[in-house]
C-alpha cells in the first residue's frame, strides 16, 4: 500500500502530530513498511483458528477468602494523626 505526503499530513493531524520536512521521508517509509506487513497478514489462512479472549494460558491460582486475625478499631486508630475515636479524620477534599 501507498501512502502519499497528504495522507500523511492527515494522519498527522488526526493524531495531533506535527511533522517537520525533514522527518516526512523516514515516516513515509516507516508506515508504508507497516501497512505491506499488515496486509501479508491478510493474505493468511485464519479459518481454523480460534479468536483469543487472553493472551496467556496462565491462570489465577485464587486463595481461599477466609476470616483471620485482624486489627480491631481501637488499635487501628491508635496511629492515626487525626481520629474522633470511630474513624479516621481526613481534611475535606470535596465541597
Amino acid at each position: 500500500m501507498q501512502i502519499d505526503k497528504d495522507t500523511l499530513h492527515k494522519i498527522a493531524h488526526l493524531a495531533r502530530l506535527e511533522i517537520k520536512p525533514e522527518e516526512e521521508a523516514p515516516l513515509l517509509e516507516s508506515l508504508v513498511s507497516v501497512l505491506s506487513w499488515m496486509e501479508h497478514l491478510n493474505e493468511l489462512n485464519t479459518d481454523d483458528v480460534a479468536p483469543l479472549t487472553h493472551i496467556s494460558s496462565e491462570i489465577n491460582v485464587m486463595r481461599e477468602d477466609t476470616v483471620g486475625n485482624h486489627l480491631s478499631r481501637e488499635k487501628g486508630l491508635l496511629n492515626a494523626p487525626s481520629q474522633d475515636g470511630t474513624y479516621f479524620r481526613v481534611p475535606k477534599v470535596i465541597e
